[in-house]
């Protein structure tokens, strides 16, 4: 009897490759090296590597699906590599210089961080429900366990346990999706199941989609089920929420939206699946933004306004045109970029003046330990305040043509009143944000506030995410541009 042996292109996932043989690589290494920190720099290296080959890739001709069409190398994918491998950048310089200040420099998180971002790439290449369930949790089981990474702090035991339980809920929900996906369809592969669901008139099928959507609203922190996200993000360390915040949300958008397109390919989105996803981001973006009106801490509130922004995204998903997927991926990238700067600078301020792992050390994540900050440092509180008005959507930042772009396709596809509703969420946002941007520039500083010591990569980290901040809103073409090639080659 012969024996074929599937055809496997391992080429097509070279960059995800080289992430989980880093991640291998500093497991191994955590065990004979003293200096943690430097397993940091070598996952940075991995990083960097993995992007660079995928940047190279872009430019190839496409790949054949890989390992038996489950997974496919297209623009799609890259993009959602780049927000991936952007975050995870930005968040190891970050670990870097807040680790150890907080005495948790260990050589697994990095491995933890590098598994997840697997997973992350995993999903977003993924064309069959099995691959994608596989990234899930190859990604959610590392940030499992990074949100509980802290042992010295209860409220990080328990953040930990939170996710997890909540986590495991939604998988149950994507797996029932799925089971019942595959029973109507008997395939996993997303284009049969795309057919049956374009074609309507299968319940079950229906039913499937619609459990698979509650699974991935958990994972992106949609109303109603975001009740875990003020309480992981606020108890995990600062590092790790803000790796999450951007990279767990993106991950489950870059299943979603090729799902998606795939069962209702743009424009054909409309009738009760586009009516059930604005109704979504009108609830998500409305209570995001109102719970976080409400918050004296900046961690909690950034946790709630993460939900809002989620909300913002899934305008774009309403559309369900050309338009607003190219509006939410250059949402996602100008997010990931703000969104972690603004963490940057809270882990920047957490525990100045403690000493090694202090656990009785003064968090220093309250609006008011913002006040006078400008006259402390200058440059975090600049830093702070760009991400700030970005997240907010003043012009000329990224955050701003985000928002606009999903606003204009909202009304593109007949949802002015859904454009009109996300316009004065951004208006109540505003005042939240400035809040904290008063604090800085106008209060006075506190006798009690410590001196300000930053590290250079820290520094670094600070520097890039503003950067991109300000140039993607001073030039924002050449990335819609990117990511319309990403939806159309």
């Amino acid at each position: 009897m012969d024996i074929q042996i599937p055809y496997l292109n391992f080429a097509a996932l070279l960059p995800l490759l080289i992430v989980v043989v880093t991640g291998i690589i500093v497991m191994i290494a955590d065990l004979f090296i003293a200096d943690k920190r430097s397993l940091g720099w070598v996952s940075l290296i991995g990083v960097l590597l993995a992007a660079a080959v995928g940047a190279m890739q872009q430019g190839m001709p496409g790949f054949d699906p890989a390992f038996q069409n489950m997974a496919v190398t297209d623009g799609y994918a890259h993009f959602f590599n780049l927000i991936f491998l952007s975050a995870a950048a930005l968040s190891i310089l970050v670990a870097l210089g807040y680790l150890g200040r907080v005495g948790l420099q260990k050589g697994e998180y990095y491995a933890l961080l590098l598994f997840s971002i697997a997973g992350m790439m995993m999903m977003a290449a993924a064309t069959d429900l099995i691959l994608i369930f596989l990234g899930l949790e190859t990604m959610s089981m590392a940030l499992y366990v990074m949100a509980a990474f802290n042992r010295n702090q209860r409220a990080s035991g328990e953040a930990g346990i939170k996710y997890f339980l909540m986590g495991s809920f939604a998988s149950a929900f994507f797996l029932y999706g799925a089971a019942l996906l595959y029973g109507a369809t008997g395939s996993a592969n997303l284009s049969v199941i795309g057919g049956v669901l374009g074609g309507g008139g299968n319940p079950i099928a229906l039913l499937g989609l619609g459990l698979l959507l509650i699974g991935f609203a958990f994972k992106i922190a949609a109303v109603p089920f975001h009740w875990w996200t003020p309480d992981v993000y606020t108890g995990s360390p600062t590092s790790v929420t803000a790796f999450m915040s951007v990279g767990a949300k993106a991950a489950g958008f870059a299943a979603l939206l090729r799902l998606l397109m795939v069962s209702f390919p743009p424009p054909t989105l409309a009738g009760d699946w586009q009516a059930a996803i604005a109704v979504l981001a009108v609830l998500t973006m409305t209570l995001g933004n109102i719970a976080a009106l409400a918050q004296k801490d900046v961690k909690r509130m950034l946790a709630y306004s993460s939900i809002a922004h989620a909300g913002y995204i899934l305008l774009g998903v309403a559309a369900g045109s050309a338009a607003g997927i190219s509006a939410a991926l250059f949402y996602l990238l100008a997010y990931t970029f703000m969104n972690i700067g603004a963490f940057a600078v809270i882990g920047a301020l957490e525990r100045q003046g403690a000493v090694g792992s202090n656990p009785s050390a003064t968090l220093r994540t309250g609006i008011k330990d913002y006040a006078g900050l400008a006259s402390r440092n200058v440059w975090l509180a600049l830093g702070m305040a760009i991400f700030l008005l970005s997240l907010t959507g003043f012009p000329p930042l990224a955050g701003f043509w985000g928002k606009l772009y999903l606003f204009r396709a909202a009304v593109q596809s007949n949802l002015t009143w859904l454009a009109v509703i996300g316009v004065l969420n951004s208006g109540i946002a505003a005042y939240y944000y400035l809040n904290v941007i008063v604090q800085m520039y106008m209060k006075p500083v506190s006798d009690e506030a410590p001196a300000i010591n930053l590290n250079l990569v820290t520094q670094v980290a600070l520097g890039v995410a503003a950067l991109f901040t300000v140039i993607v809103g001073l030039w924002p073409s050449p990335v819609i541009e990117m990511t319309l090639r990403s939806l159309f080659g």
